[in-house]
């Protein structure tokens, strides 16, 4: 009889490959735990993190024409997830509503001053309250001084000086 899909088993490591390792079951049955279902990390190497003759919990994920695939990581509870600490990334906005797309009238911006986008003067960083529309001008805005001063060193190099 085939375990059913789903649950909780005991098992014993009986081989370990570069691929997974072999689990032993009751009713001497044995399942592969493939490599990504072994750890929550990235497992580069196996014998890290079982050895052979080690007893774990796998949850069974398939079992098909004598094939059975376990996973040890799915049988793990749940790991909780720490709450973020510290200021938001900027950009971030607090959960809760949004206003809705395309209703009602925009609050006015404050005017930003014209922006000069020489060598020697850095972009400001975009600024948190930004709609993702003024965030794209602002790109596209640096990105096109940068190409202009770029076209200009290049053309400078490609031969502007005319030889007699």
């Amino acid at each position: 009889m085939e375990p059913q899909v789903g649950s909780i088993l005991e098992g014993k490591v009986t081989t370990i490959t570069k691929f997974g390792a072999f689990v032993a079951l009751e009713g001497g049955r044995s399942g592969l735990v493939h490599i990504s279902e072994i750890a929550n990390t990235f497992v580069n190497d196996v014998h890290d993190f079982l050895q052979e003759g080690q007893t774990v919990k796998v949850l069974v994920l398939s079992a098909e024409n004598g094939k059975i695939n376990l996973s040890i990581k799915k049988a793990l509870p749940p790991q909780e997830r720490p709450a973020p600490r510290g200021p938001r990334p900027m950009g971030a906005r607090p959960a809760g509503p949004r206003p809705a797309a395309g209703g009602g009238a925009a609050a006015p911006r404050p005017a930003q001053p014209p922006r000069s986008f020489g060598r020697a003067q850095q972009p400001l960083p975009p600024s948190g309250d930004q709609s993702f529309e003024d965030k794209l001008k602002q790109f596209l805005s640096s990105s096109e001084g940068k190409m202009a001063d770029l076209n200009r060193s290049i053309d400078g190099k490609r031969g502007g000086r005319r030889r007699r």
